[in-house]
């Protein structure tokens, strides 16, 4: 049994994520998720080790079974309803070594650095400075990262820093709510990179200006769309008009627009356009064709480099 599947036979889930005191959060990540990227953040006894997230304090409390009683654990939060929680839950438990604290965690926490490994629950714009010098010569950072400038588009990236430089590793499919530099109420919307909102009667969004007059509907004739695969590719077209878009609840959209031409391709297979002839459906279909040929590839199957920017680094894909 691995180091983390032991950890969380230890600890219960249910006691953070529905608390009887507090009620269930619904800022909290999928424990078989949690369990994948401890498992590759490696974390070992003794460590000292943050956390960007706190939700309802369960990863937290994984991650201090893990680093032990000689370790130490700090897991930050924007809401401090969150910290404040977590950290009555990890008090009540007898659990010393986490300590949670409201705070914006792009911007790291050098009170308790330096730290051997870091790991995200929410998605940066890219990878923060802030976080590399903060790690340990040697030390790993797991955290998702953006793969173009438009919502929902990450994977989870294992990163390691040597020399003050970060080379990721591997990449993972996933993703988790962005960080925002105020707690977020609507979970359904994105926290950045979104030009237009409708929350009533039901959360809808899209990343630039969008056209109500959309007069062309089609099903896609390949078949189930893969998501993560087909919006890791729509990413890599380096394309600026790349759009991302929530039309209707539960469904992501994804596709290509100008200033006067709209499409997108719904997760369900339905493809919208602004018209039959639109320019935005012939690209949008061509990068269909292009990602079918390809073989549907997998996001793990792309190379990951890193590109510094004033602020840290950008994350981007090819194959």
């Amino acid at each position: 049994m691995s180091a983390v599947a032991l950890a969380a036979a230890t600890v219960p889930e249910r006691h953070y994520t529905h608390h009887e005191g507090r009620g269930a959060t619904p800022h909290r990540s999928n424990p078989a998720v949690i369990h994948r990227e401890l498992s590759s953040l490696e974390v070992r006894a003794g460590m000292n080790v943050v956390e960007f997230g706190t939700g309802s304090g369960y990863s937290g409390a994984l991650l201090a079974e893990l680093v032990g009683p000689t370790g130490r654990v700090t897991s930050l939060d924007i809401d401090t309803y969150l910290t404040r929680w977590a950290g009555l839950i990890h008090h009540q438990r007898g659990v010393s070594h986490v300590r949670c604290h409201a705070a914006d965690g792009t911007a790291g926490f050098p009170e308790r650095a330096p730290y051997d490994r870091m790991v995200a629950w929410c998605t940066p714009p890219l990878l923060p400075k802030a976080w590399v010098d903060q790690v340990v010569d040697g030390g790993l950072i797991v955290a998702p990262l953006p793969i173009a400038a438009v919502p929902n588009m990450t994977v989870v990236a294992r990163i390691r820093v040597t020399g003050g430089e970060p080379v990721v590793e591997e990449v993972f499919t996933g993703g988790y709510i962005e960080a925002t530099t105020s707690p977020k109420t609507d979970l359904d919307l994105p926290g950045r990179w979104v030009d237009w909102e409708n929350r009533l009667p039901a959360p809808s969004w899209i990343s630039i200006a969008w056209r109500s007059e959309d007069d062309h509907t089609e099903p896609y004739a390949g078949g189930e769309l893969d998501l993560p695969s087909w919006r890791t590719f729509a990413a890599t077209r380096g394309d600026h008009r790349l759009t991302m878009a929530g039309l209707s609840a539960g469904l992501w959209a994804i596709g290509h627009t100008t200033t006067t031409t709209a499409a997108v391709i719904q997760q369900d297979g339905t493809i919208l356009a602004d018209a039959p002839g639109s320019p935005s459906l012939a690209v949008l279909c061509n990068w269909l064709e292009q990602w079918e040929e390809a073989g549907r590839p997998a996001p793990a199957s792309y190379f990951p480099a890193l590109a510094r920017t004033s602020g840290g680094w950008d994350l981007r894909l090819t194959r």
